[in-house]
């Protein structure tokens, strides 16, 4: 019996970012769940962004996502950045932009590896990296009256 590492599905897959996108449309777990689909996997993450009532003490009323033209361009490379640290089969995500309502679907991403640890931590790695680089901001409205802007880099 060969060793488990010298099976080609214990590697990363040659083309492994499925989808990557930014939408004015609600987001599908299903079409992130199906892109990521892969035989040789033996685990897939899936990490799902909603839109809360809530943020920092304060209630929502209103919440709208904008992006600069370059996003998802930036999703892509860290994308990338990620195939290349994992042993990723296949990657998927998206991002809503446009007005949202409590309980909206605003990012989905999902990852999946041969095995379900490297498929946790590349989906965190993910989601962590696209909050924190790609330029995508949150305009929240408060029942107080108040507004305020979150920038994502």
């Amino acid at each position: 019996m060969a060793a488990v590492n010298d099976h080609p599905g214990e590697l990363g897959a040659d083309d492994p970012v499925k989808l990557i996108g930014i939408r004015e449309s609600a987001l599908s777990v299903d079409e992130v769940f199906a892109a990521v689909g892969d035989d040789a996997a033996g685990g897939v993450a899936l990490f799902v962004g909603t839109v809360r009532n809530h943020d920092g003490g304060a209630d929502v009323d209103a919440l709208g996502y904008s992006c600069h033209p370059s996003a998802e361009n930036e999703m892509r490379r860290i994308a990338e950045k990620v195939v290349a640290e994992y042993p990723v089969r296949a990657l998927a995500a998206v991002h809503r932009v446009g007005d949202l309502r409590v309980g909206d679907l605003a990012v989905v991403v999902g990852v999946s590896c041969p095995h379900r640890g490297d498929a946790f931590e590349a989906c965190r790695k993910l989601i962590d990296d696209i909050k924190h680089e790609v330029p995508i901001w949150k305009h929240q409205t408060f029942s107080d009256g108040t507004e305020e802007w979150v920038g994502a880099c």
